[in-house]
């Protein structure tokens, strides 16, 4: 439930539109809703200014709908990430205008938000790192965010990178995602003056050990205002990403 939705409410009950009982009925989620197995933390949209997200993987199917189903019920945003085409579409069974965003593997309801007028850009170094990239740039775009990509621009080929720089130097703050040796971050750092957050990913061969040698490369970075997610969590560098930027927009 939002903000403005507990303002509506009180106004009308303190106007006499609504009685005490509908008050309490509509509020009786607080302080979050338990569904025994999963207990809805209502009161985050008020915290954050983003609701509570449906991590699905590890979630049965059935578990994904009830909590989706409830969610809705009580005036939720849906959002769904690590979502197989299979759960977007027993989601969209119950709420039809949810969007499947593939690539990143996300389900979600868009709602009109303002969007902020300074960008996050999201930075990949190969193809394969694209997934991890579209869930950054896929959860900056639903906080509100203007987003911009740019893909496929490792250390490999840093004259990709480097024709790229305007975009790298006009960005208000960055999301770089890369596996194998996860230098990309660095090299990026190296070259803007805003925050850059590092994704590591577990694209690579045996010796990246499913992403902890780019995560150690990225931890280990000389370069500064570099700060470095988990493994494959592009959810949290675009919530991270999106705070950042929003609060610079704030102050001005």
């Amino acid at each position: 439930m939002e903000k403005e939705e507990i303002k509506r409410i009180l106004q009308q009950f303190k106007s006499g539109q609504m009685e005490i009982k509908e008050v309490l009925d509509k509020l009786k989620h607080f302080p979050y809703d338990d569904l025994g197995f999963a207990k809805i933390d209502s009161q985050r949209q008020l915290r954050k200014g983003f609701p509570e997200v449906i991590f699905c993987q590890g979630k049965t199917i059935e578990q994904i709908i009830k909590i989706a189903k409830r969610i809705k019920e009580t005036g939720g945003q849906i959002v769904a990430t690590r979502a197989a085409p299979e759960v977007y579409q027993e989601i969209e069974k119950i709420i039809p205008e949810v969007t499947y965003f593939k690539e990143a593997r996300i389900v979600a309801v868009e709602e009109k938000k303002k969007v902020s007028s300074k960008f996050i850009l999201v930075v990949s170094g190969g193809t394969a790192d694209i997934p991890v990239a579209e869930e950054s740039a896929v959860i900056a775009e639903l906080m509100g965010n203007r987003v911009e990509r740019l893909y496929d621009v490792g250390v490999a080929g840093l004259h990709r990178l480097l024709t790229n720089s305007k975009k790298l130097l006009a960005a208000n703050v960055l999301i770089v995602v890369a596996g194998m040796e996860g230098a990309l971050p660095s090299v990026v750092g190296g070259l803007v003056d805003k925050p850059v957050i590092a994704v590591p990913t577990s694209v690579g061969y045996g010796a990246s050990f499913n992403g902890l040698s780019a995560l150690l490369t990225m931890l280990n970075s000389c370069a500064p205002g570099l700060a470095v997610v988990n493994i494959d969590n592009g959810f949290g560098a675009g919530y991270m990403a999106s705070l950042i930027n929003q609060l610079n927009e704030v102050k001005e």
